[in-house]
């Protein structure tokens, strides 16, 4: 299994460990000219859960795979926090500005894998 994929299963896991909902894995590979190969998107239900999701994963993909986010952008509202991984970005949303940015439909021709819940 290349990098990548081992790194979105890391991030995966650690939005599992705090509850993190409705994750979302959006294949973009096969799209030319695109700012990264993944997309992980999930919902917490409050800010303080979105800082905890964000926390988690970077403490996971830091312990696990020595691997940190060069860049964690929106901590201070913790209403979409944006983590960039290079090859893949992670974004952390509450749900109704989930649901107004809709990323699913905007990146639609991408190959997307919901996650069940634990």
């Amino acid at each position: 299994m290349n990098e990548t994929k081992v790194l979105v299963e890391q991030i995966v896991e650690g939005i599992q460990n705090r509850k993190g909902e409705r994750i979302v894995i959006a294949d973009l590979t096969e799209i030319g000219d695109t700012i990264c190969k993944y997309f992980v998107i999930c919902q917490g239900n409050s800010p303080t859960q979105i800082a905890a999701i964000v926390d988690e994963v970077r403490e996971v993909t830091r312990e696990q795979l020595g691997v940190k986010p060069i860049a964690v952008d929106g901590l201070r509202n913790a209403e979409w926090v944006a983590m960039d991984y290079a090859d893949v970005l992670v974004h952390v949303f509450l749900p109704e500005v989930r649901a107004f940015y809709d990323l699913e439909h905007l990146w639609a021709d991408a190959k997307l894998e919901e996650i069940a819940e634990n």
